[in-house]
C-alpha cells in the first residue's frame, strides 16, 4: 500500500490550520506527507464554499488529484463537503468529510483503502462542541495559525458560512494554551489566533464568563511567544476598554483586520451587518489613539444588491477617509442558499467590475500613503524566507512586507531594519 498523502487547501486561515492538523494525524498513523503534485496514494482536498467560484475551484482540485493518480483514494473535507456532500460524491471522491468530523479522516481513508468508501457529514447546525484537533508545527512557516473557535451566529445576508460551519463553538482555554506552549517550544515565536468569528469566543460558555481578551492574555504569558496576531475581527468587540487592554499587552501586533464590507449604512443594513459606519469610525479612532502605527486592513464589497451609485460613492468616500493600510476589494458574487441571492436590484457584472476597479485604485493609494510614512524609520522585522539569492523577506508587527540584503541566513530571526524606500507595496531596507 502506498502510504503517502498529499494535501491541497482552499480558503481561509481556519482551513489552513485544519489541514495542518489532519497532516499530523496522517503522519502519526505512519503516512508520509508529500507535495500535492506528487503521485500520492491519498489526496486530501480541504475545500471552500464561500462563493460559487470556490465550489468550482474545489471540484477542479478533486479532478486534478484523480488525474495525478487514478488509483489514489480521494478524500474531500471542509465547507464544500459540508454544504454540498452529494455534489462532492458525484465527483468520484471516495471519502467525504464535513466540518465536524475531520478528526476521523485517517480512519475513513484507511477504510476506503480497504474498499469501504464512506462519508461523515453530520448536521452542522446541531453542533455544540468544538472539535479539538491539535498541531505541533506549521509546515516550514515562521508563524503558526492557532484555531480558537469555530462557527458563526451572525447570518449576514450574503454569507453561506454559518450554514457550512454551524453555531459558535469555543475551544477550551487550556487546550489553546497547551498548543501554543508546544508551538513555542518548537520554535514558533509568532502565532495568529484564528477562527470563523473570533470576536464571539466564549459566547457559548457564558457560565465561565470568558472572552477573547482572556485568550489573548493567557497566550501573552507563554514563554517564547513574542508576537500575537489576531485574525479577522468584528468591530463591535473593539470598544475603547478592550483596545486599552490590548495596548497594555506588548506582544499583541498592531495589525487589525476589521472587515467593513461596505462604507454605506444603507448597504450595511441590507447585508445584515451588526454595526454602522459611525461605530466603525470610533473603533478606528480607539485603535489609533492607544496603539500607534497600527495597520488597519479590511475587506470591502462593491455591487451588493441594491447598491446605487450614491451608495457606492459613500462607500468609496469612507474607504478614503479611514485610510486603510490595505483593503481587499471584491465584487459581490451571488451565492445560492443566502438571502441576498434573491434580493431585488442585482447589479450588472460590468458595473460591478467598474466599481471594483475604482475602489481598488483608491485602496492602492491608501496603502502607498500608509507605507510612505515608514520611510526613514527603524522597524523590527521577523524574517521568514529567502526570496532570491541573498534577499530575505519578513514582516513587521503591523504586517509591512520588508526585503533586505544579507550575507547570512536570517530566516526565523528578528532584526531591526531602516526602511529606505517603498516599491510596489514592499518596503526595502537596510539592517541596522
Amino acid at each position: 500500500m502506498n502510504k503517502t498523502v498529499a494535501f491541497h487547501t482552499l480558503g481561509c486561515k481556519v482551513n489552513q490550520y485544519e489541514t495542518e492538523a489532519m497532516a499530523e494525524l496522517f503522519a502519526d498513523a505512519g503516512f508520509t506527507v508529500v507535495p500535492f503534485d506528487s503521485v500520492a496514494g491519498v489526496y486530501v482536498i480541504n475545500t471552500c464554499t464561500v462563493t460559487g467560484m470556490s465550489d468550482r475551484k474545489s471540484r477542479q482540485m478533486i479532478h486534478r488529484a484523480k488525474a495525478l493518480n487514478p488509483d489514489a483514494v480521494i478524500a474531500v473535507a471542509g465547507c464544500y463537503s459540508q454544504v454540498s456532500p452529494q455534489d462532492v460524491k458525484d465527483t468520484g471522491a471516495h471519502v467525504v468529510v464535513g466540518n465536524e468530523n475531520k478528526a476521523k479522516i485517517v480512519q475513513l481513508v484507511t477504510d476506503a483503502i480497504k474498499g469501504v468508501e464512506n462519508s461523515d457529514v453530520s448536521d452542522i447546525m446541531k453542533a455544540r462542541t468544538f472539535e479539538d484537533m491539535h498541531i505541533s508545527s506549521f509546515g516550514e512557516k515562521t508563524r503558526a495559525f492557532v484555531k480558537i473557535e469555530d462557527g458563526c451566529n451572525s447570518f449576514c445576508s450574503y454569507c453561506i458560512i454559518p450554514y457550512a460551519r454551524g453555531p459558535v463553538r469555543s475551544r477550551p482555554l487550556e487546550s489553546i494554551v497547551d498548543e501554543v506552549s508546544v508551538l513555542a517550544k518548537n520554535g514558533f515565536s509568532e502565532v495568529v489566533l484564528t477562527g470563523i468569528h473570533i470576536a464571539s469566543y466564549g459566547l457559548d460558555i457564558p457560565d465561565e464568563q470568558i472572552n477573547l481578551g482572556d485568550v489573548i492574555k493567557s497566550v501573552h504569558g507563554i514563554d517564547g511567544i513574542k508576537r500575537i496576531r489576531l485574525g479577522s475581527i468584528e468591530p463591535r468587540i473593539l470598544t475603547e476598554d478592550f483596545v486599552k487592554k490590548l495596548a497594555s499587552l506588548p506582544k499583541v501586533c498592531n495589525h487589525f483586520h476589521i472587515s467593513v464590507q461596505s462604507g454605506c449604512d444603507e448597504t450595511l443594513s441590507r447585508m445584515n451587518r451588526k454595526y454602522d459606519t459611525a461605530l466603525f469610525r470610533q473603533v478606528v479612532k480607539n485603535i489609533r489613539k492607544y496603539i500607534p502605527d497600527s495597520a488597519i486592513t479590511t475587506d470591502i464589497m462593491v455591487g451588493f444588491p441594491g447598491e446605487t451609485e450614491e451608495e457606492f460613492e459613500k462607500s468609496l468616500a469612507f474607504l478614503k477617509d479611514i485610510a486603510f493600510a490595505e483593503a481587499h476589494v471584491f465584487a459581490y458574487s451571488n451565492r445560492p442558499g443566502t438571502r441576498a441571492d434573491k434580493f431585488d436590484g442585482q447589479v450588472k457584472r460590468k458595473e460591478k467590475s467598474r466599481r471594483a476597479a475604482i475602489m481598488a485604485a483608491a485602496a492602492g493609494e491608501c496603502k502607498e500613503n500608509f507605507l510612505a510614512g515608514f520611510v526613514g524609520r527603524t522597524v523590527s522585522v521577523l524574517f521568514e524566507q529567502e526570496v532570491s539569492d541573498g534577499v530575505y523577506e519578513g514582516h513587521t508587527s503591523n504586517y509591512i512586507t520588508v526585503h533586505i540584503l544579507s550575507d547570512k541566513n536570517i530566516v526565523r530571526q528578528y532584526a531591526d531594519v531602516i526602511i529606505d524606500r517603498i516599491e510596489n507595496g514592499i518596503a526595502y531596507g537596510t539592517l541596522c
